[in-house]
């Protein structure tokens, strides 16, 4: 895409060269191997390093790709139109976002989307879902009876205890009760600190990755609001997101009573989904593996609007307007029609109208009202007048200096010629009718 963009190119189409599984006619007309399709529709994912790249992309599949293909090498031109869309079916958008309780991309997203999740109201129903790693298909379960991923994951102990170990030394059962807890690598997370040893673990991003699931069941998902799930978040990251704090229970107690979520309900959702440390499944991490792997989600954070993936930067903005758009024609909630074309959204929201370039008919704070822009032409109007007066003045006064200088070179050299007066009377008295020519009996 970049170097496209470089060379002047104003879209990129991108050819699949393999068929989908589904698709049984791609599947009749390729030679390719019945092995070789592919189950899901590939994902065109930015890497992180695409905020330079401005022009469109499109990723076509093999049947569509092949004609146009077809049609370029035998020299015959071929127009394509780009266009985008968002599916719009009903009054009712549902948008998910996957992330990951350290998901640095996240953190300020949540922190600031609250506000327009509830201004929404309950026609947008959001989901959050938790990212984490399969560690049986991650090849974290090492057949050799060793941990591949150490502290990454948990559930599915490797070691269990048999009545014939009660005889073991005490010693060498809690060695093997470490060993049970450490070969626990059923759901994955990576390491947020690149430390194995100290600080905060894959395995405890998964447990908090399932509180907060088991917080959003309560609390989130009759309605699709769930403030409390946002409290919850927000109050996590400002108090407990530090490695000292992350698995604190003291800590996750506090928050707790600060966002009014029950604790008590959350850790049984926890236990009896699975919890993350019986030899087991966990019902509520297998659904949220499932669904990432249906959704085809590889990157973190990656939002959905009536299950269309959105690129780009993951701001509130961006979210809000895309929810706005998933809505079928004249069925928007009013927060929609006030705010989905500001700039800053979320003052928009809180106040009701935009700041700047307002739409809606509000006061625009950062534009210019009609009685300041009145006030201001009538002083710059004053001010030229002035101006324009003072000037036209000293013009006068100089022009009748002028005259009265040329008037004096005329000033007679001879008496005998007779008295004409004073030359300066003439400018003096401004008669335009006397002539200079004219002696003192003529006047």
């Amino acid at each position: 895409m970049r170097n496209a963009q470089h060379i002047g190119a104003s879209g990129v189409l991108i050819a699949d060269d393999t068929c989908l599984c589904s698709d049984k006619v791609c599947m009749a007309n390729s030679e390719d191997d019945e092995d070789a399709c592919q189950v899901s529709e590939p994902i065109m994912s930015d890497d992180g390093s695409g905020a330079d790249i401005s022009i469109p992309s499109f990723l076509m599949f093999k049947m569509d790709s092949e004609r146009i293909i077809e049609e370029v090498k035998s020299n015959r031109p071929v127009q394509v139109e780009m266009a985008w869309s968002l599916p719009n079916p009903d009054d009712r958008v549902e948008y998910d976002l996957y992330t990951s309780p350290t998901d640095s991309i996240s953190k300020s997203f949540i922190q600031s989307f609250k506000q327009l999740a509830v201004a929404l109201g309950g026609r947008a129903y959001f989901t959050p879902h938790m990212y984490i790693f399969d560690g049986i298909k991650s090849q974290c379960h090492g057949s050799d009876g060793e941990s591949h991923c150490h502290t990454l994951c948990t559930n599915n102990g490797r070691y269990a205890i048999y009545a014939s170990n009660l005889s073991l030394r005490r010693q060498e059962l809690d060695t093997l009760l470490t060993l049970s807890s450490i070969l626990s690598y059923r759901y994955c997370a990576t390491d947020p600190d690149g430390d194995l040893e100290r600080g905060i673990s894959g395995a405890d991003v998964v447990t908090e990755s399932l509180r907060r699931i088991c917080i959003w069941n309560h609390y989130g998902a009759p309605n699709g609001i769930g403030e409390i799930w946002w409290d919850y978040v927000i109050e996590f990251e400002q108090r407990c997101a530090a490695s000292d704090y992350f698995s604190d229970t003291a800590c996750i107690q506090e928050v707790y009573h600060r966002a009014q979520v029950d604790g008590d309900m959350v850790e049984r959702c926890m236990t009896d989904s699975g919890g993350t440390i019986a030899d087991g499944a966990n019902t509520k991490l297998d659904f949220e593996l499932n669904a990432q792997t249906d959704r085809g989600v590889v990157i973190l954070p990656t939002t959905f609007v009536n299950t269309a993936a959105i690129h780009g930067a993951l701001t509130p903005s961006n979210v809000f307007n895309a929810v706005c758009a998933g809505f079928a024609d004249g069925t928007a909630p009013e927060s929609c029609n006030t705010c989905s074309s500001c700039k800053d959204t979320i003052f928009c929201v809180g106040q009701g109208y935009c700041k700047a370039n307002d739409s809606s008919g509000g006061p625009a704070e950062s534009g210019v009202s009609g009685h300041a822009f009145a006030t201001s032409m009538l002083i710059v109007i004053g001010c030229f007048s002035t101006l324009g007066a003072w000037y036209y003045k000293r013009t006068k006064d100089e022009l009748r200096d002028h005259v009265r200088g040329i008037m004096a070179e005329y000033m007679p050299l001879d008496d005998n010629e007779g008295d004409l007066g004073n030359p300066m009377d003439f400018s003096n008295n401004g008669d335009a009718t006397t002539s200079l020519m004219m002696g003192p009996d003529s006047i």
